[in-house]
Formats: structure tokens, sequence, C-alpha cells
């Protein structure tokens, strides 16, 4: 089936309900047998600021938004230029204005859109109760021919708990909305479609996050609450203790990756969850867990940075700090999902190699695919769970850090008869004991690399394909719009390969000129202003001689149309 897709936005001051009706509409989308994607654009303000709920509907599973809206819902003109960079239009889009709130100001009135006006505010004082979120839902709902019935179930679902009152009002609010829509002008319609009865998930990147860790075996977290990374948390909290784990909330991003490096020595696989400013605070104790060789995760939720940055906007910066910002030589893990859906595997699979490399994995997603909702197909299990090679009793001296073939040597879980050893950050000899001779610390060393290198990552290191001489090679939620572009190019008859890498650390050079091979001209896509992810694969690949970079930073996405234009004009 050919993907077929309506694009919304809906806009309002924080409080306006923008985000609750943006909910309502990609829930009842999933009712109908729609998939969808969600996202949204906050200010930093801890109340009032911009508030936009940015929707994509679709026939087909999308994982990117698409490059201008079709139906732009205002339900007031509040802080609207804060963020209009990140509301596209077209001459075909449709504005829907609230006249009693003002006119459309410049910043969204440049694209020449058509304007149409809906008394929302009005029409929500007729009615006892009235929202004037609802009457724009019902009004969104019915120019795109989502079917009221499915919009209606949403609401008994969301709000029947709440009251007869408040479901009457917001039923109302609904009905009067669809009904005015009558009187505007057409927009894009969806498709007459029925429910395949397919299972469909509506699940967020940090929720699925939050499940791969438990698929994975994870059994400790502890952690402190950051933007846009927070929500992990929040579903981890009441999930972990149903399999029997256990969840602490730090007093800040120190003490949490010091409580994740205890759970873990002491033989529970362990996580924590953070942003890039505490990102930057773990970076010494993930060093420890590095020479101590203790195994735990850390999903960081990127954000614009630096410093404290754009809290509720996306960006792909912390990707230098992830490689190398630990002290010394330190071999890690850093994996990166390419999508909502790909949060579950990534993280899950995180989990497992973690704990096979007895190594820290930092898994980088970010707020683009955090905070997102998607509704996608019930994905499948990976069958990834973590398995720690641990030490048995020992009536023999037990050497901690034994110089073997594959570089992981058996961990031993405190209390275990002749298993003593001393774990800290000093170099050591193979039994723990600190040494600073010169040939303690070369094979340590060789032994903690050795490790990673030695390693069958499997064909998850990257998501391939495609084929063709032109390539698009990106990771992380520059995934989506790269595929979608890619699929437009083909339709167009310009063949292109799509290279989407999920194991970021260790390189893999020869999978990456595997996946090269034949490929002439090369197009780097990624959401940083130093171009961090081109500059990587420069250093640890041998990439195409012609090498064309996409990059910005946020909070603007990378639209699908941008890269296609590129790949066109190769052609």
């Amino acid at each position: 089936m050919a993907l077929h897709s309506v694009s919304i936005a809906l806009t309002g001051s924080g409080g306006a309900g923008a985000m609750t009706a943006g909910q309502i509409l990609l829930d009842a989308a999933s009712k109908a047998g729609f998939y969808g994607l969600m996202t949204r654009s906050m200010g930093p303000q801890i109340r009032g600021g911009e508030a936009a709920a940015l929707l994509r509907i679709s026939t087909e599973p999308v994982t990117s938004l698409d490059d201008h809206y079709d139906i732009l819902v205002a339900f007031d003109w509040g802080n609207i230029n804060r963020f209009s960079a990140e509301l596209p239009l077209s001459a075909q889009s449709l504005i829907i204005a609230d006249p009693e709130q003002g006119d459309v100001p410049e910043a969204i009135g440049v694209y020449g859109a058509r304007i149409a006006e809906l008394p929302m505010k009005t029409i929500a004082a007729t009615i006892p109760g009235g929202r004037i979120n609802m009457v724009g839902v019902g009004a969104a709902a019915a120019l795109i021919g989502l079917p009221l019935e499915a919009v209606l179930g949403v609401l008994t679902a969301q709000l029947g708990r709440k009251g007869e009152e408040v479901l009457a009002a917001a039923t109302a609010g609904l009905k009067a909305g669809a009904e005015a829509a009558a009187e505007l002008p057409e927009v894009a319609k969806l498709p007459a479609h029925k429910h395949d009865g397919a299972a469909r998930w509506n699940i967020s990147g940090n929720e699925a996050a939050g499940l791969g860790a438990l698929k994975g075996g994870i059994k400790f977290v502890a952690a402190y609450p950051i933007t846009p990374g927070t929500e992990v948390l929040e579903y981890l909290a009441p999930n972990l203790p149903k399999v029997g784990g256990v969840l602490v909330q730090a007093e800040d991003e120190l003490a949490s990756i010091n409580m994740v490096i205890g759970g873990s020595f002491a033989g529970l696989p362990s996580l924590t969850a953070t942003s890039g400013p505490g990102l930057a605070l773990m970076t010494e104790s993930i060093g420890l867990a590095v020479a101590s060789e203790t195994p735990l995760v850390v999903v960081d939720v990127m954000r614009g940075g630096p410093s404290t940055g754009i809290p509720t906007k996306s960006e792909q910066s912390d990707l230098n700090i992830a490689v190398y910002g630990l002290h010394g030589d330190a071999p890690h893990l850093v994996v990166a999902p390419n999508s909502i859906a790909d949060c579950q595997f990534a993280t899950q699979w995180a989990v497992y190699l973690a704990e096979s490399l007895q190594t820290p994995a930092i898994v980088l997603s970010d707020q683009a695919m955090g905070q997102a909702r998607c509704v996608i197909p019930k994905p499948e299990d990976s069958g990834f769970v973590a398995k720690r090679l641990v030490a048995e009793d020992s009536a023999e001296s037990y050497k901690r850090y034994a110089l073997t073939n594959s570089g992981v040597s058996p961990m031993a879980v405190p209390g275990t008869p002749g298993c003593m050893y001393v774990a800290d950050g000093l170099e050591h000899n193979e039994r723990g004991t600190p040494s600073s001779q010169a040939s303690d610390h070369q094979s340590q060393l060789d032994k903690r690399a050795r490790k990673l290198d030695n390693f069958d990552y499997g064909a998850h290191w990257a998501d391939v394909e495609g084929e063709g001489e032109i390539a698009v090679l990106t990771w992380g939620s520059g995934t989506g719009p790269a595929q979608e572009a890619i699929q437009r190019a083909k339709a167009k008859g310009i063949k292109a390969k799509l290279i989407s890498v999920r194991l970021i650390a260790p390189a893999q050079p020869a999978k990456m000129a595997e996946a090269l091979k034949g490929v002439k001209k090369l197009l780097v896509v990624e959401q940083s202003h130093s171009q961090q992810f081109h500059k990587f694969l420069r250093g640890h690949y041998d990439l195409p001689a012609q090498v064309s970079v996409l990059s910005r930073p946020g909070p603007l996405p990378i639209r699908p149309a941008q890269i296609e234009t590129i790949l066109a004009s190769w052609n």
C-alpha cells in the first residue's frame, strides 16, 4: 500500500490543551487502524510558554515528520514567534484560527497558507464546561476524515473516569467542532481505511527504552530526573518492581551513577537514565566502571547544548562526549536507536552487550525520539537477555582480571567463597592488586580493548538497506527522514542505499567497508552544529572520495525533502 499521510500542528500557550488534543487525535487514529507519529515542541518554562503538538497520521508506519503541515489549528497565538520556524506550511496548507485571538502573526503568514476563521472560543462558551481544544479536535478530525466514532471512543476512555459532566462537555465540543468544519475549506484527507486487525502499540521512545531495559534484564535503577529523559524513569518506577527490580531516585547524577556501579558490583544488571548535562557529570564514574570492568547502562536522551542548552529541544550533540569523554584509554560501548520502536531493541541489546562484555554501555537517544509518541506494529522480541560470566567458588587464587583470550574474565558476586578482590579505579594486575608497572598497564589495556574489538556484534551494528552508487549514512533520529527521502527518490528512478549506524563504538571498519562497497557518492546526515558524526566517521572509517554533509543543530528537525533534493541533484 502506498504511503498516504496527513500532518497536523496544534498550537497554543501552555495550558491551552494542545498536547491533550494531539494525544486524542493520535489515539483515535490508532483506534481507527491508522499509524501515526506525534512530536512536541515546548518552551523550557516551568509554566506557560509555547506548546505545539505535531502529528502525522498515515496508512503505513511513519518514523519522520513530513516536509510541511496540511493543517495548523491555533487555539491562540501566544508565544507563536518562539517556534514558528518549526511549523513549516505550504500554499495548500490551511490555518484554522479563532478571530477573537487576533490576526495571523507575520511569522506564520509568510508561508502564504490559506486562512479559515473558526470561533472556537465562542463555540466553547455555548457549552457548559466547554473547552476550546475539544472544538479544535472535532474540526481537525472532520477535515481529515478521521472517523468521529473513533475520537468519541478515545474521549470516553480517557475522560469517563472524570465524571459525566466532563465527558459530556468534551463530547459536545467535539461534535460542535466537527459540525463547524463543514463550512471550512477542504484539505488533504485520509483515505477510507479498515483496521487490519494487527496489534498496534502506542508508545514513546522513552517508554520503549524502559521496556527494553526490562526485557534485557535490568534489576536495579538509580537516577535523578532531567528533561527529556525523565519519562524513562517514570516508566520504570511502577514496572521494575513487577520483575523483582528496584528503582531509587538519587539526590543528583553523581550519586545515581555511583549507586548503579554499586548495584552492578553486587551482581544486578543496573541502569541509569539522564541527558547531556547529567552525562557530563557521570563521566569520571563511568571511567571507574571501565577500569573495574563493572557493567552498566546509561541512557542519554540528548537535548540541545552546551551546558543547560535548550532542555526541551532535540539535538545529536552528545556524540563526542559519549565516545571520547572518558579519561585515558577507556573502551566502552555506545549504542544509538534509530527510531522510536528501536529504542526498545537498542536498549535491550545494550544491556546484553554491557553484561556480556563487562563494560559500560551508553545509549544515545534524543528528545525527538524520547518524548515523541508513535503508533507502531507490535515489535518482535529480540531474545537478548543479560548474561554475565560469573565466578564460582574458587579454591585456587582468584584472578578477577585474568588475561583471557576473549578479554572477558569471570566476575565474582561479593561473598563468593575464595573470590575476594579489589575493584577500584587504580590500574591493577590480574588479581586486582593496584599496580603501576608498565607490563600490567599494557596487558590490562589490551584486555579491555580486546573484549570489545573481538566480539561478534552481528548484523545489528547498523541497518543497511537499498542499493546503488549513492548512499545516505546517518544515525539516530536522522534515520526516519533519510528512509523516506530514499523511498521518494526510488519512485523517481534514483537508487540510493541507507546505512544507519546503531553501534557507534566500538567502530566496525570491516562491516562499514562492506556496506560502502560500490558507493561513489555519500551523504552524511546529522543534527549537530560541528558535524560531530561526520568527523567521527572520518576518524574511524574509509569513506568514498565524494562526501557531502547535511548537518545543523536543533531545534529544527531535518526533513525528507532536504535529503531528497540532494539525492536528486546527484542523479
